[in-house]
């Protein structure tokens, strides 16, 4: 009896166990046109996948058996128009079928409705989801200005000028354009570039990126 009674508790304790991150609330954009458009930015629960998050807010149809998002309020994708619903997590593209894809607390879905061509089909990683993705990993802020990136790095847990590796690296460069905003992977991780004025707009602000893919 006893032992029964703590193989039960075990399998409760279990069942609790790891479910955490899947209560609480994440957060849905659906834009359109890289992020110039917004159709919808609001708190959605964690738990569900990718695909079903919309379903919740907006009116959608798929596609390939509901493992693909056809069109969201009437704006319906197109392989021969070339006009597709691509999404990304955390500032990160999705790599599977958003059916796939299981939102935690705290993550950001991001879908964009958006013309693409064979050359500009994958966007690995977007800018607009700041501070992700550079939540994942050690982050390195390095620019000259050393308040404009201790605010920067405040913002991502992250360090000031270091000498350290790190995984990710926000770098605020004055040879850059005042507004230039380019992210891309580097290594493991990944590397913003930001100019001067953005930079201090951003360490003002954390919302400053709001939307936006970087080039």
């Amino acid at each position: 009896m006893r032992t029964a009674a703590l193989l039960l508790v075990a399998l409760v304790l279990a069942g609790c166990g790891g479910s955490g991150r899947d209560r609480g609330t994440a957060t849905l954009w659906v834009t359109r046109d890289r992020g110039a458009h917004v159709l919808y930015a609001g708190a959605v629960p964690a738990g569900d996948n990718g695909i079903r998050t919309v379903a919740r807010k907006l009116k959608i149809t798929t596609r390939y058996g509901g493992r693909y998002l056809q069109s969201v309020n009437g704006l319906e994708g197109s392989l021969v128009g070339q006009h597709d619903w691509f999404y990304f997590v955390d500032g990160v593209e999705g790599e599977v079928s958003a059916a796939d894809v299981k939102l935690h607390a705290g993550d950001v879905l991001w879908w964009d409705f958006r013309s693409w061509t064979p050359a500009t089909m994958h966007i690995p990683v977007v800018a607009g989801a700041f501070p992700q993705p550079f939540l994942r990993g050690r982050t390195s802020v390095v620019a000259k200005r050393r308040d404009v990136a201790a605010r920067i790095a405040k913002e991502v847990r992250g360090v000031v000028n270091s000498r350290t590796p790190a995984r990710n690296y926000i770098v605020v460069g004055d040879t850059f354009p005042p507004e230039h905003v380019h992210i891309a992977p580097f290594r493991n991780g990944v590397t913003l570039e930001l100019g001067r004025a953005i930079a201090q707009r951003l360490a003002a602000d954390p919302t400053a990126l709001r939307y936006r893919f970087g080039t």
